[in-house]
């Protein structure tokens, strides 16, 4: 079946996590991905290990399918002039490099749109390629901290805690796929490619959202609240008889059918508690009567209680327990990858369902070097001028693994 992206193909200079995030998304549509690797070493999540599976870096393994994988020194005159031919034929390329790094290489926007004006050139940095931080690395923990996400998670009483995933990191990747296939779209309309600057702290400050515009109208900071709701209650998680319990009444109509459901007659008739603005006012001494009586019920109550009048709540679910869940496995979010190391290797599926041309796991995530020779052959070099280029080490060799 026809991809939406098929026929686009994106040069991926980026490492780690936000930009090979980003073009796993583009390559799950049908983009051609070359991923370009260091000879010998490769990309570093390749090492950010434990875990591994069959040695391979899980880190690695979850990020990087849909994509081939070549081997070269970008520093070396002929390594330069692979790359400048790859540009030749792009339609993307995807960096995240620190500011300048490339200018220096002869890869820098100005010098790559000379060789192509059609290209999309998409640069992802820490900070943003402009303003006085520009040149400072960026990691995701950085810029949980930095961009004020941290100051808002976690409880009152305890230091700020980070997300538990990298937050950063995949959300500024997916803002990078936006902006690319935005860039293309108006490719479409002008015939030309264009810049795009994408940083890990404009993504956060985009997602602060309602926190930043209520701080802007009100002046008051936002603090950390656990997993309570600074405008919705009740609206977090309770501790029951047997687990944790997500309970989300996100109106007055549902905060009537909860107590009817659950027998909370008193709370319901109670002037303190009758609107969302009540309860909000009085949550310090309506959450502790609610998580005294709901200690004494098993979550399957009140979730059954609650779910027969559609008021919101649901458990917290471990990741063994999301993971084999038959909603999970009916929207076929857990891929079962053929992999020439990795035995019964699954990785999360793709997020975005189109009914025509529906995102496709056509390629496993590839070993270094993989496709070295087949894509230097796409480029026209013969078998003795590749051989050539692995004997100088401007390229890297691949061995396929002894299965």
């Amino acid at each position: 079946m026809k991809q939406a992206l098929n026929g686009i193909k994106v040069l991926d200079l980026s490492r780690t996590l936000a930009g090979p995030y980003c073009s796993m998304l583009l390559g799950d549509m049908g983009a051609d991905i070359i991923k370009v690797e260091q000879p010998g070493k490769g990309d570093e999540s390749r090492y950010f290990t434990p875990p591994t599976w069959n040695g391979e870096s899980c880190y690695f393994l979850s990020t990087n399918r849909n994509k081939r994988s070549i081997t070269i020194d970008l520093k070396s005159p002929e390594g330069k002039e692979i790359i400048y031919k790859l540009v030749e034929e792009a339609d993307v390329l995807l960096e995240n490099f620190r500011t300048g790094a490339l200018d220096q290489l002869g890869f820098g926007y100005e010098e790559i749109k000379r060789i192509n004006p059609r290209l999309v050139y998409c640069s992802i940095s820490g900070f943003g390629r402009t303003g006085p931080e520009k040149s400072k690395a960026g990691y995701d923990l950085l810029l949980q901290g930095f961009g004020g996400l941290m100051s808002i998670t976690g409880d009152a009483d305890r230091p700020p805690a980070k997300a538990g995933m990298a937050i950063v990191d995949l959300t500024t990747g997916m803002f990078a796929a936006y902006g690319i296939l935005t860039a293309l779209l108006a490719r479409g309309q002008t015939d030309k490619g264009q810049f795009i600057d994408v940083s890990l702290l404009d993504g956060q400050i985009s997602l602060l959202n309602h926190m930043a515009t209520g701080f802007f109208a009100t002046g008051k900071l936002a603090g950390r609240m656990g997993s309570s709701h600074p405008s919705i209650v009740p609206y977090q998680s309770f501790k029951t008889k047997d687990q944790d319990i997500i309970l989300a009444v996100g109106n007055d109509g549902q905060w009537a059918k909860c107590c009817d459901s659950l027998g909370w007659t008193d709370l319901y008739n109670n002037h303190k508690y009758k609107t969302n603005s009540d309860r909000v006012d009085n949550r310090n001494d309506l959450i502790p009567i609610i998580s005294e009586r709901l200690s004494k019920l098993t979550n399957e109550e009140i979730i059954k209680k609650l779910e027969a009048v559609g008021v919101p709540c649901g458990p917290i679910h471990t990741l063994d327990q999301v993971l084999e869940h038959p909603q999970v496995k009916a929207r076929e979010m857990v891929l079962d990858v053929e992999h020439p190391i990795v035995n019964n290797l699954k990785i999360p599926g793709f997020p975005v369902k189109l009914s025509d041309t529906p995102a496709t796991l056509t390629r496993y995530p590839p070993l270094l070097g993989e496709h070295t020779e087949e894509v230097m052959a796409e480029l026209g070099y013969t078998t003795d001028e590749i051989k050539g280029l692995k004997e100088r080490l401007v390229i890297g060799g691949f061995s396929k693994p002894n299965i």
